[in-house]
C-alpha cells in the first residue's frame, strides 16, 4: 500500500519511537469482526450455532474476530439479524455511551448502523433511538440495517444536524457523535480513504466536527452524556476538537474512559494548550490492539439546557387500516402489537413509545414498518418478520441454513409444502428470515427483491 509522503511525515513526527511499530501494521491483514445481536440470540447459543471460528473481541461483550477466509455476510444467518459484521475497534465506542432501556438516544451521524444497532441492542428496544444521516444514499443502508437486526424503538432520519437541534433542544439523554472524519484509521480496509488524504482535508473536517458537536450541544439535556469518536489518527480531528470543544462550553466535564486490554490514552502534548485532563480519552491505535484505529471522548454536560417542550406524535391511522392490519393480527400472528399506529400513505408503522412529533422532518422509518394496506387486505412488511419470535406466529417453515430450499427462499424463488395455511414466518434454524404465502401447497415468496441473492 502507498501512503501518502505527507502522512507518512505527519506520523514519523507524531509518534517518533513508536512510527515504525506503527507502520508495520500495513503489511499485516486487517482485522475482520463480527457482533452477535442480543436482541435474537444469546452468546452461548450463538456460539454453538454458527458455523465460522471465533475469537472474543476483548472490549466488546458481543463482539469477535473472525478469519478473513470466512464469509459470514454471505451467511443465511446474516440476512436473518443474528450478526452485524464491523470494524472491531469501532466496537468500542458504543460500549463508552452505554445506553440503558427506556433513555432517549441520539446516533447524529449513524449510517451504515454499526454504532447503532449496537446501542439500540443496549436499549432491549425500549425508550428510543433517532438514527440520523445527512446523506440520502447513506441512509437507506442505515434503515436496512436496523430493519435486519429486528429493532422496533428507532426513527431513522435524514436531516442537517441544524435542523434536528432546533426540534430537539434538551431532548436527550445519550448522544453519540460519530463523526465525519479523514478516515487514517480505514487506509487498510479502504484504498479510496487513501486517494482522498490530504492536510487540507484533515483540516476541513475538524471545522466540520465543530459544527456538528455544536449541534449536539443543544440537544443535550442537562447531566447527559455525549460521546465524540472518529476513525482517525489526526490530532486536529481529536484531541485538538475536543479542546476546542470543551473551551467553547463551560458545563462541560470530560469522563475518563477505562483503558484496558491495550487501549491508550489520548495525548495531551497533542493538545494546543498541554490540556492534561486529554488523558482521559481513549485511542485506539492498530499496533496496541487488533483493530483499525479510533478516538473516543466521553462528556457530561453539568450546566443547565432548554427544556424540550415540543409534542408527541399521535397516532394518525384510519380505522378501517387499523382494522386490516389486526384482522392479518388475529389470522397470522400469536401477540398483538400494543404501540401507536402511524401511517405515511398506505404503509402503517408502530411507534416508539413517547415518540416526538416529526412533522417536517425527513423520516425514513418511523419504528417498526407493520406493512402496507393494498385494496381490502393487509400485506407484512419484512421488519415485522424480523422483529418477531417463532412463537408469536400462528404458522411457520423452517429451513436449515445448509438446505438448498433456504436457497431458494433467499433467491425469491417459491417453495413447495402441500399445505394451505396463508401467511407464515419462514425462518432459518428457527431464527426468522421474512414472509411466505402458502396457498394450494405452494408458498409465494415475500423476501424483498432488493435482498434477493443470485
Amino acid at each position: 500500500m502507498k501512503l501518502p509522503s505527507e502522512f507518512i511525515e505527519k506520523m514519523e513526527r507524531l509518534l517518533e519511537d513508536e512510527a515504525s511499530r506503527f507502520f508495520s501494521t500495513y503489511h499485516e491483514e486487517k482485522a475482520n469482526g463480527l457482533r452477535f445481536n442480543p436482541l435474537k440470540i444469546d452468546r452461548e447459543t450463538f456460539l454453538t450455532l454458527v458455523p465460522f471460528v471465533l475469537s472474543p473481541v476483548p472490549f466488546c461483550p458481543t463482539g469477535f474476530y473472525y478469519d478473513a477466509h470466512e464469509q459470514p455476510g454471505k451467511h443465511p444467518y446474516h440476512a436473518a439479524g443474528l450478526y452485524y459484521i464491523q470494524e472491531p475497534s469501532a466496537m468500542f465506542v458504543a460500549e463508552v455511551l452505554k445506553p440503558n432501556p427506556g433513555e432517549f438516544v441520539l446516533d447524529l451521524c449513524a449510517a451504515p448502523g454499526g454504532k447503532t444497532t449496537q446501542l439500540a441492542a443496549m436499549m432491549k428496544n425500549q425508550g428510543l433511538i433517532i438514527a440520523n444521516e445527512i446523506h440520502p444514499k447513506r441512509v437507506k443502508a442505515l434503515s436496512e440495517n436496523i430493519e435486519r437486526f429486528g429493532i422496533t424503538n428507532a426513527l431513522v432520519t435524514n436531516e442537517t444536524p441544524e435542523k434536528l437541534a432546533k426540534y430537539f433542544p434538551g431532548f436527550f439523554d445519550k448522544i453519540l457523535v460519530d463523526a465525519p472524519c479523514s478516515g487514517e484509521g480505514m487506509f487498510r480496509k479502504d484504498e479510496e480513504a487513501v486517494q482522498f488524504w490530504s492536510q487540507a482535508h484533515v483540516e476541513q473536517c475538524a471545522i466540520k466536527q465543530q459544527h456538528i458537536l455544536d449541534c449536539a450541544y443543544e440537544m443535550l439535556k442537562e447531566g447527559g452524556i455525549l460521546v465524540y469518536s472518529t476513525c482517525t489518527f489526526s490530532p486536529e480531528e481529536n484531541e485538538q476538537t475536543i479542546e476546542a470543544f470543551l473551551q467553547t462550553y463551560d458545563d462541560l466535564e470530560l469522563l475518563s474512559i477505562e483503558k484496558v486490554h491495550g487501549i491508550q490514552p489520548g495525548r495531551r502534548e497533542w493538545t494546543n494548550t498541554n490540556f492534561e485532563e486529554m488523558e482521559r480519552t481513549a485511542r485506539l491505535w492498530p499496533h496496541s490492539l487488533k483493530g483499525e484505529g479510533h478516538f473516543v471522548a466521553k462528556i457530561k454536560k453539568t450546566g443547565p439546557s432548554p427544556s424540550w417542550n415540543g409534542r408527541y406524535a399521535k397516532p394518525n391511522a384510519s380505522k378501517q387500516m387499523v382494522r386490516e392490519y389486526r384482522q392479518f393480527e388475529q389470522e397470522a400472528l400469536q401477540t398483538e402489537i400494543e404501540k401507536p399506529m402511524y401511517a405515511f400513505q398506505h404503509h402503517l408503522f408502530a411507534l416508539p413509545d413517547h415518540c416526538p412529533n416529526f412533522d417536517g422532518l425527513k423520516v425514513v422509518r418511523a419504528g417498526l414498518h407493520l406493512g402496507e394496506a393494498k385494496k381490502q387486505r393487509f400485506e407484512p412488511n419484512h421488519a415485522l418478520a424480523l422483529s418477531l419470535k417463532p412463537q408469536d406466529v400462528r404458522y411457520s417453515l423452517d429451513l436449515s441454513s445448509d438446505s438448498v430450499e433456504c436457497l431458494k427462499y433467499l433467491r425469491g424463488e417459491t417453495i413447495q409444502t402441500g399445505e394451505d395455511r396463508g401467511w407464515l414466518l419462514v425462518t432459518v434454524d428457527g431464527y426468522p428470515l421474512g414472509w411466505g404465502k402458502e396457498v394450494k401447497g405452494m408458498v409465494k415468496n415475500f423476501y424483498p427483491k432488493g435482498l434477493r441473492i443470485n
